[in-house]
C-alpha cells in the first residue's frame, strides 16, 4: 500500500501525485519504449505511448507487480510539443492500460533516444506491499 503526498494548501496535481511513500518488495522497470516484441513500432506518439505502458505491465507482472503498484514514472518525450498535443487522447490510453493510479511523475525532453524510431521511453518503480 502507497500513500500520496500532498502538501497543505497545494493545488491537487492531475494526472500524477507530488509525492508516494510506499513500503515493501521494490520492482525497476527500466526505460520501455512502445515497440512490441518484434521490435517494430506503431505509428503516432498515443500508440508508442500505449505499447510502452503495455511493455511496462509486462515487466511488472514479471516481478509480481501490478499497476496499481507504481509509485514512480519518469518520461523521455523526443517532442514537448506533441505530448502537450496529445494530452487529451493520452488520458483514456493512459487509464484503460495502467487504471487510476497515478504515482509521482517526471517528464522530460529529450533531444534523441537509442531507437531513432521511438518517441517516448518510460522508466517505472513499484513497489508491492
Amino acid at each position: 500500500m502507497h500513500k500520496n503526498l500532498q502538501p497543505p494548501g497545494w493545488p491537487q496535481p492531475k494526472g500524477y501525485a507530488n509525492g508516494i511513500k510506499a513500503r515493501g518488495e521494490f520492482v525497476f522497470v527500466g526505460g520501455m519504449v512502445g515497440w512490441d516484441a518484434d521490435e517494430k513500432f506503431p505509428d503516432g506518439f498515443v500508440a508508442q505511448t500505449r505499447q510502452a505502458l503495455a511493455n511496462i505491465v509486462a515487466v511488472l507482472a514479471e516481478g509480481g507487480a501490478r499497476p496499481e503498484h507504481v509509485t514512480r514514472m519518469t518520461w523521455y518525450v523526443r517532442d514537448m510539443d506533441e505530448y502537450l498535443a496529445a494530452r487529451k487522447a493520452l488520458g483514456p490510453v493512459y487509464r484503460e492500460v495502467m487504471g487510476a493510479n497515478f504515482p509521482a511523475m517526471a517528464l522530460v525532453e529529450v533531444r534523441r533516444l537509442v531507437e531513432p524510431q521511438a518517441l517516448v521511453e518510460i522508466e517505472t518503480t513499484a513497489v508491492i506491499p
